[in-house]
């Protein structure tokens, strides 16, 4: 029987899960109302509440994040990018292959959705210029940095069990823990995905197949349904037009031509309705043949923005690129009206792609959400802009911005190494190494703290520090062991390994609907229990879950990295427990396997 202390844990918990998984409050938030109310119930000390903050698993993470930001402001991770399109070219295979062992290299230092995002570009252009669909690439690109997450001790989860083994008094996980098993699950993916994950992929195209700038404009007007060539033009106060409603000007009528939105100074008017009169100075966004565009010169119009200094012989096309909102932009459920965008970037959104539909009217006022494929329209010096701002991620390579220090890339690469290195070999605890790291770089100009500071998720610094308090009640009130005790009853009678893998796709489950890191939190102190119970290796049991809260192969809410690759890509949930389901056999057979060879289970 439990305890009265014990069902008041159980309640807690369970209400916890339920704001979560049904978004009633930012997690982050509820991170910290539990921090907040789990002390006043008895469970934890006070004292024990706040010492997340001072855990190694949040100073290992915060480290993860300052390196991974030096490796982009470097370059080096864009040259990654860069080499891969180089040399990508080829086949369906070669190219699935390629991204995703890319994406899984990339993960064991970085951040998986760092990882994600940056290589997220290259393989929808290698895709287009290989006349492979991005269907094809993006989820073995985001399979591949979860495996790879799998291989490294710098993934959340896995930093999150060795803190948990080290609470019951456990020795804790290093890189040489997980590198073998984990390593094996990668080939073992790569494999399967080579073999037969490839055929359970959609053929589904986004934005086109071609590098040819003007081919990526007519696909991606297409991909969104709108059609023709887009043009700017700017109703002089001359013009007849002006004080004339769009139905009354026959522009479409006369010639041929859509206005799809109107820049009417710092305003962008994006829902049109025929009645919509045009006034003086307005600028039309319009899509058109280029010879019926060359009749709204008599029209009193002008192409282009001439206080825009265009140089000679320049076109007066407005560009376009498809724009991600990933999923830690601090743009996250506003709309392009409420933070302003088109004052900002002077750029224009005409279209929004979201779980397969194309969305053309509102949208500067529907909330963004993660994985939103945005069409923009505004000028290549604009798109150079926006490609620097984070909360943004551009697919037009045309448009990458440039690394602000390349100039510091051999220190970068030295110290991540050194730091990769120490870790392995065990010679000072990770999160030592990674402050050190952090120092280094800061001390050889590689970084800059104050942009670090911006750099960080903090979301994920309070959810982590705010929930490690349940794990401690878990073990505080001895939960952890009577849950343990009923696995044990229920599966050791069938092996141990039974009741590794039994244990991880119970894990499995519950990250696909509150993600790996809080399942670490909640799945951790039973697995070890269990273990210790079972008399099974904890660190086995430790390593088996958390290669279990990075297998967020069935959905795309399952890990963040998933989301991002559900614009690009034109996919449905169906797709990832299609293929996922497949990876996540192999990943199951696989890790038991590397359970009996390096574990000796």
């Amino acid at each position: 029987m439990l305890s009265a202390q014990e069902w008041i844990l159980v309640v807690f918990i369970a209400v916890t899960l339920v704001i979560i998984v049904f978004d009633l409050l930012r997690p982050d938030l509820t991170a910290i109302l539990v921090l907040a109310i789990l002390p006043l119930t008895g469970l934890v000390t006070f004292e024990e509440a706040l010492s997340g903050f001072s855990r190694s698993v949040v100073i290992t993470i915060i480290g993860l994040f300052v390196i991974t930001q030096a490796l982009e402001d470097v370059g080096a991770v864009q040259w990654i990018a860069e080499q891969l399109k180089q040399v990508g070219k080829g086949s369906e295979m070669r190219l699935i292959l390629l991204f995703m062992g890319t994406g899984a290299t990339l993960s064991l230092i970085m951040n998986n959705i760092a990882a994600g995002a940056v290589l997220l570009p290259a393989a929808v252009q290698v895709g287009r210029e290989s006349d492979v669909a991005p269907s094809k690439l993006l989820i073995p690109l985001s399979f591949g940095t979860l495996v790879g997450g799998m291989a490294t001790y710098f993934t959340t989860a896995n930093i999150i069990l060795g803190s948990i083994l080290r609470d019951q008094q456990q020795a804790g996980l290093s890189m040489i823990d997980f590198l073998p098993t984990g390593g094996l699950i990668v080939l073992a993916g790569l494999a399967f995905m080579a073999l037969f994950g490839r055929w359970m992929l959609p053929t589904r195209e986004t934005v086109g197949q071609s590098a040819s700038p003007y081919l990526l404009a007519r696909n991606l007007t297409e991909m969104y349904q709108i059609p023709e060539q887009m043009w700017e033009v700017h109703v002089l106060p001359t013009s007849p037009l002006v004080g004339v409603s769009l139905a009354e000007s026959k522009i479409g009528e006369n010639l041929g031509l859509t206005v799809i939105a109107i820049w009417r100074g710092h305003q962008a008017i994006l829902t049109l309705q025929p009645t919509e009169t045009i006034q003086a100075d307005d600028f039309l966004v319009v899509l058109g043949r280029d010879d019926m565009i060359a009749e709204l010169t008599s029209w009193g119009m002008e192409l282009g923005r001439q206080q825009n200094h265009i140089p000679d012989g320049a076109s007066y096309f407005v560009d376009m690129a498809e724009v991600i909102i990933p999923p830690r932009s601090r743009a996250l459920g506003k709309s392009l009206a409420e933070i302003n965008f088109r004052n900002k970037y002077h750029l224009t959104g005409v279209a929004l792609w979201r779980e397969g539909l194309s969305f053309r009217n509102d949208v500067g006022i529907m909330p963004l959400e993660p994985g939103d494929a945005l069409l923009m329209v505004g000028t290549p010096d604009n798109f150079k802009a926006l490609a620097n701002d984070r909360d943004f991620l551009l697919l037009q390579s045309t448009h990458t911005a440039r690394p602000p220090l390349p100039q510091k890339a051999g220190w970068v690469l030295g110290i991540t190494g050194l730091v990769l290195l120490i870790s392995i070999l065990n010679i000072i605890p990770s999160s030592d190494a990674m402050m050190l790291g952090v120092a280094a770089l800061a001390l050889t100009g590689c970084i800059n703290l104050d942009d670090v500071y911006r750099g960080i998720s903090w979301r994920v610094i309070f959810l982590i520090a705010g929930m490690l308090p349940l794990s401690l009640a878990m073990i505080n009130t001895h939960l952890a062991e009577h849950i343990g005790q009923v696995l044990v009853n229920t599966i050791t009678p069938y092996g141990p390994l039974a009741l590794i893998a039994g244990l991880f796709l119970l894990t499995v489950l519950v990250t696909q609907v509150i993600g790996g890191q809080v399942a670490a939190l909640i799945v951790g102190p039973i697995a070890v229990t269990t273990a210790l119970q079972s008399q099974v290796n904890p660190q086995a049991m430790a390593v088996a879950v958390a290669i279990a809260c990075s297998a967020a192969f069935l959905t795309p809410i399952a890990h963040p990295v998933n989301v991002l690759m559900m614009g690009p890509g034109n996919y449905t949930p169906r797709d990832f427990l299609k293929v996922g389901s497949g990876m996540l056999v192999v990943t199951l057979i696989t890790l038991l396997v590397g359970m009996r060879i390096f574990w000796h289970v």
